[in-house]
């Protein structure tokens, strides 16, 4: 009897994979499409938003507002490696992806998901000079500097993804036409496919999840330790919730990116459900990147009052 994660095990020729399906039924299929679909407009029209915003008023050309930027854009190219093709396999019948097209999509995931676990680290230790320093802010958190921090960012994300992918995708995988228990070619579920030892990719998995997930954090941890000691002891209650209030949006996108990450990434592959997985990759796939530019704006007077001006003009046209 074949394995539920293997189809036409027994064809001839090049191997290729197939998502699992939302739903057999026609109807909820529809829905499912319009609302991912709407989700993901959403998501490209916030980050949008963002970027134009940052880009066109010079009152936010500073560090904190560079990184938001960057991390925006992130966020589009990141949902943008993952959502299309779901999209195409919620209603179509599903089409095979070749294993260069699902090492594509997995290194970039990797890269980009990296990559953006580096910036919130970095966004962390900006806001720590920002009400640490705040005398020498502008003299440390210079131009070159947060171009060579973001720069630095990708840079240690590409060299920890390429690897991994090649060292995923050089294992040898049983059949020709394979089924990702998943939406995406997400790192766990494509090595549940292989048929070779998994020990030594689980085991570099493992080190490079601490690498981008748990220093990152503890990095981050530290940072607001000393802006929680700083910032209580500003003499003034509106000094101290303006400060918290700018640390607040960082810290909520902080433990949604960080805690997703880390229960599907941490845990042994034999305890993990495979649902509980999908699940989570759901929320690290909409709603960490719908929600950045949203708690942001809601929660930053100076990108609101960008916003502002943006409407009022144009209502004065």
């Amino acid at each position: 009897m074949s394995s539920p994660d293997t189809i036409h095990l027994n064809q001839s020729g090049p191997t290729e994979f197939i998502f699992r399906m939302f739903s057999s039924s026609p109807k909820v299929q529809a829905l499912l499409f319009c609302f991912f679909l709407f989700l993901y407009i959403m998501i490209l029209c916030g980050n949008t938003a963002i970027i134009w915003v940052v880009y066109t008023h010079i009152s936010l050309h500073t560090s904190m507002y560079f990184f938001l930027s960057n991390l925006s854009f992130l966020e589009i190219c990141y949902t943008t490696a993952l959502v299309p093709l779901m999209l195409s396999n919620i209603t179509e019948a599903r089409k095979p992806i070749t294993l260069a097209g699902c090492a594509t999509q997995l290194f970039f995931f990797a890269t980009l998901g990296s990559t953006d676990c580096f910036l919130l680290t970095v966004m962390a230790y900006d806001r720590y000079v920002a009400i640490c320093h705040p005398l020498q802010y502008t003299l440390i958190m210079t131009p070159k500097l947060c171009t060579q921090m973001v720069a630095g960012s990708l840079g240690l994300a590409l060299s920890l993804s390429l690897p991994l992918t090649s060292l995923v995708f050089t294992l040898p995988f049983c059949g020709h036409l394979l089924e990702v228990n998943h939406f995406f070619c997400d790192i766990p579920p494509v090595l549940h496919l292989a048929c070779a030892d998994t020990r030594v990719p689980q085991a570099v998995l493992y080190v490079i999840s601490m690498i981008v997930l748990t220093a990152p954090f503890l990095i981050i941890c530290i940072s607001y330790v000393f802006i929680t000691i700083t910032i209580l002891q500003i003499p003034s209650a509106e000094g101290r919730q303006r400060a918290f209030s700018t640390c607040s949006s960082h810290l909520t996108v902080v433990f949604l990116q960080y805690g997703c990450g880390s229960l599907v990434y941490f845990r042994p592959p034999s305890t993990t459900p495979a649902d509980e997985d999908w699940h989570l990759a759901l929320v690290y796939t909409f709603v960490t990147p719908l929600l950045n530019p949203i708690i942001y704006t809601l929660r930053n007077k100076d990108v609101k009052n960008a916003l502002k001006k943006v409407m009022s003009k144009k209502d004065s046209l």
